[in-house]
């Protein structure tokens, strides 16, 4: 049994999950490009799913290891790699995913994945809106930070939604977080 900071052994059942995790945020990046935006910043946030279902089935380390591969394989899809789009990914998908296992670390049941969906999305928008301010728009950004916080809190209202009602019906969840729990 591997410690809860440690990267999973290639045979390792955790392995295959990041491996199947990382694969569906790979893919869930190309749908959600495909989907027009209504400004061009802004995306729906739905290849954060893997990173909600996985706050209960991956220790921190591989966890982390997540969200790093969700945001190299986002950038290679949206060919953004070398700008600043990917700095902003980077730390809003960080900034979201510590949030997301802190909630769920601090909170344990007492919060559902409604709420910690919403704290992940609120945070890694909040954080973008920042760093738009310092790195590209300076002082303007504050005019898109309502809509665009305001969007947060929907997308992650609705992500949250769709991730409880797939825990509650997968059998493919219950026994991965059975096998998380070991």
């Amino acid at each position: 049994m591997t410690d809860r900071t440690s990267i999973p052994a290639p045979g390792d059942s955790r392995a295959r999950l990041l491996a199947f995790l990382s694969a569906l945020s790979f893919f869930l990046s190309a749908v959600e490009y495909m989907i027009p935006k209504p400004l061009p910043f802004m995306r729906l946030g739905i290849a954060n799913l893997p990173l909600l279902l996985a706050v209960d089935l991956l220790p921190v380390g591989p966890y982390l290891a997540l969200a790093a591969i969700k945001v190299l394989g986002m950038s290679l899809v949206t060919g953004s790699l070398f700008s600043y789009v990917a700095l902003f990914s980077l730390a809003g998908t960080f900034c979201a995913a510590l949030v997301m296992f802190g909630a769920r670390t601090l909170f344990r049941t007492r919060m559902t994945a409604v709420g910690i969906s919403v704290l992940g999305a609120v945070s890694s928008n909040a954080v973008q809106v920042v760093l738009a301010s310092l790195v590209v728009f300076g002082r303007a950004a504050r005019i898109i930070a309502p809509v665009f916080l305001a969007m947060g809190l929907a997308t992650g209202l609705a992500l949250g939604i769709f991730a409880e009602r797939f825990a509650a019906s997968s059998r493919w969840y219950a026994r991965a977080r059975e096998d998380a729990r070991g």
